[in-house]
């Protein structure tokens, strides 16, 4: 669906995004991900067209963007940070008003904006003024502004932004239910946001893309410490540690909290891409102890997020 090869983008001396590669398929709801001023909105920007990247190519669908930005930009729904709205017009005529510079016609237009008020949730404030919106309402707007004509593929940046978190909720709601039908590009800066929503993950750090996978493979990914925890009833501790320390790949084990109603709470740090627990079950099988739990940590995005960046 989109290509891009060797993408840079240079202001005067000072390198924004750094000869990335990036192959995004049709249907996936990508999250792209960095701290402030990682690269992250001039990628956008060089992908919706509005910016031209100083070296690089981007193809979209059959299109190069250096022959047939028009054709690109008309596959393409573009949610900027800020919605631009015109903030002295009603909803309705706003909506009638992109539905016109759009092309789309008299019956097409007013069907149009019927689907996109129930989808976005507008029914009840289209004879308001913009300006007496919440920003949550806002960027319903201006969301339904970028899907006006029904593109292929749809860019948001921040779409989040600013919200509070029910607000957040309900973006992040309509955001999957579009994904059923689209290609969609998100970024962010908050991981919970691209947790739950994103099909896949680009993390981008001084212009570089530094990690891009599935948000699952992400999480298993690296060749970090991972951490297995067991309960075990009628245990000691310091038994516990002599007979798994001696399992090749355990680095650490380490008790949790204070044993309470018998049950000894016990954390393994294991330095090997290996999954151990079966190992670590078979040598508490060989013993008196009861295994009351037995599960390996996941990371979650914060902590793959924090390892990536931490130089920055």
């Amino acid at each position: 669906m989109i290509h891009v090869e060797n993408l840079t983008k240079y202001y005067n001396d000072f390198c924004a995004v750094d000869r990335i590669n990036l192959d995004i398929e049709k249907g996936e709801i990508l999250g792209l991900l960095g701290p402030n001023g990682a690269g992250k909105t001039t990628t956008l920007r060089m992908l919706t067209g509005y910016f031209l990247p100083t070296s690089g190519t981007i193809r979209v669908k059959d299109y190069s963007i250096d022959e047939s930005l028009l054709e690109i930009k008309k596959l393409m729904g573009y949610l900027p940070e800020s919605a631009p709205l015109y903030h002295n017009m009603l909803v309705f005529d706003y909506l009638n008003y992109v539905a016109v510079i759009r092309g789309l016609k008299q019956d097409e237009k007013i069907s149009r904006i019927r689907e996109l008020a129930d989808l976005c949730g507008l029914n009840d404030i289209m004879h308001n003024s913009i300006d007496e919106l919440s920003k949550g309402l806002k960027q319903r707007v201006g969301l339904a502004h970028a899907m006006m004509s029904d593109p292929e593929i749809l860019v948001l940046d921040e779409p989040t932004s600013g919200l509070d978190p029910n607000q957040i909720a309900e973006i992040r709601q309509i955001i999957r239910q579009i994904g059923k039908e689209k290609t969609i590009i998100l970024s962010t800066h908050i991981l919970s946001e691209a947790e739950a929503t994103c099909d896949r993950v680009v993390i981008i750090n001084q212009g570089k893309i530094i990690a891009d996978d599935r948000m699952e493979n992400l999480k298993q990914s690296g060749g970090q410490e991972n951490f297995i925890q067991i309960s075990l009833l009628d245990a000691e501790f310091s038994a516990v540690k002599d007979a798994l320390s001696s399992i090749e790949g355990i680095i650490k084990v380490q008790q949790m909290d204070e044993t309470q109603d018998g049950i000894l709470n016990i954390r393994l740090a294991c330095k090997t891409a290996v999954d151990l627990r079966k190992t670590i079950y078979q040598a508490i099988k060989q013993t008196d102890w009861n295994l009351i739990q037995l599960y390996r940590e996941t990371k979650n995005l914060e902590t793959i997020f924090r390892e990536l960046t931490k130089e920055n």
